[in-house]
């Protein structure tokens, strides 16, 4: 069995315009200052120059020495902004423009090819720096389908994860000549948002072996999933894990859907960790029991508390649930000393 690594922390929701939010060498001094030993790093060019980090293996050298004279290094890159452009249905075209440069605003198709063509640097970028997972969302076509009112046309929906494994294909072929996981967040509003549609795309892809699955439970508690079950159905694939929690209080008002009600009041709402149901000593436990020896990333998302005291509780929280694997087993004092002649004996043969 393997430790699995950690703790760690996605910086994503913490980046902002002031000391130690405001460039990536401040905040891995701020997430070293908490405790934690590596930091996911979104592809925002106000922290990391994705282009240059493709092109360059010195610029990620540099980076890493930086980071590394702090006690942190870089778990995986982020390009969930990204990867979500790689798909985007015409009714989310205004919303989702806002994720792209301002030249392509309203260019749909040099919006895509701009997102692709991040992807790909990002496997680059990502074998420069020595990573062997990235995070990323897959897109929708499909999403705005997703309850089946009007009943669905015939084929629609293999139509849309068809389409999917055409443009995600290549991405992933870039991804395997750099020996880097694509790792996709199971995440509702993309079309892959739990195991089912992970396995359309998978069969989309011609079961690629770099397509994988960074694991969070939060999303499964809000669709009322089973998110145990799902490692063990899962494991051989989960390549990267946020650990973020969420609680699930359906009241005879609203549930899983949450009634266009804001966060607060959602039935369904991201909790910082252990304020939410997210039961993590089955968590890690399963996930160590399979091996995976990753990063444990905290992904903060709360409707309630501050995030920097979700930070701050979020590294010992990480820590104390971490587990030392065990080098033999606890009943080894008890060896019996038999031979396989001996076996053989005891067997009657």
């Amino acid at each position: 069995m393997k430790t699995i690594k950690g703790p760690a922390i996605f910086l994503a929701q913490f980046v902002g315009d002031k000391a130690p939010f405001d460039t990536l060498d401040n905040l891995g001094q701020w997430a070293a200052s908490l405790g934690y030993k590596g930091i996911q790093v979104p592809t925002d060019p106000k922290l990391f120059d994705l282009e240059k980090a493709a092109a360059s293996r010195t610029y990620c050298d540099d980076i890493k020495g930086r980071l590394a004279e702090t006690g942190i290094e870089i778990t995986e890159l982020s390009t969930h902004i990204q990867g979500q452009l790689v798909a985007v249905h015409p009714a989310y075209d205004e919303m989702f423009d806002g994720f792209a440069p301002a030249e392509l605003r309203g260019k749909p198709q040099a919006r895509q090819e701009w997102a692709v063509n991040q992807l790909k640097c990002a496997a680059k970028a990502s074998q420069h720096l020595g990573l062997k997972s990235h995070a990323s969302f897959s897109g929708a076509l499909a999403w705005p389908f997703v309850y089946p009112w009007p009943q669905r046309p015939a084929g629609l929906v293999e139509l849309a994860f068809a389409e999917l494994g055409k443009r995600w294909t290549p991405i992933l072929d870039t991804f395997e000549e750099n020996d880097v996981d694509l790792c996709y967040e199971l995440h509702p509003g993309e079309d892959l948002h739990d195991g089912v549609t992970f396995e359309r795309f998978l069969e989309a892809t011609g079961n690629h072996a770099r397509a994988n699955i960074l694991y969070d439970p939060s999303h499964f508690v809000l669709q009322a999933m089973d998110y145990l079950e799902f490692i063990d159905i899962y494991h051989e694939r989960i390549r990267a894990f946020h650990v973020k929690d969420a609680e699930f209080n359906p009241t005879g008002r609203s549930g899983v859907y949450g009634g266009y009600q804001s966060w607060v009041d959602r039935p369904g709402r991201f909790r910082s960790l252990g304020d939410g149901h997210v039961d993590f000593g089955a968590v890690f436990s399963k996930l160590t029991q399979y091996d995976f020896d990753g990063w444990a990333v905290l992904e903060w998302e709360c409707a309630l508390k501050h995030p920097e005291d979700g930070a701050r509780e979020g590294a010992g929280f990480i820590e104390n649930h971490i587990i030392r694997v065990t080098e033999r087993a606890f009943d080894d004092f008890a060896k019996s000393g038999v031979d396989d002649a001996a076996n053989r004996r005891l067997l009657g043969l």
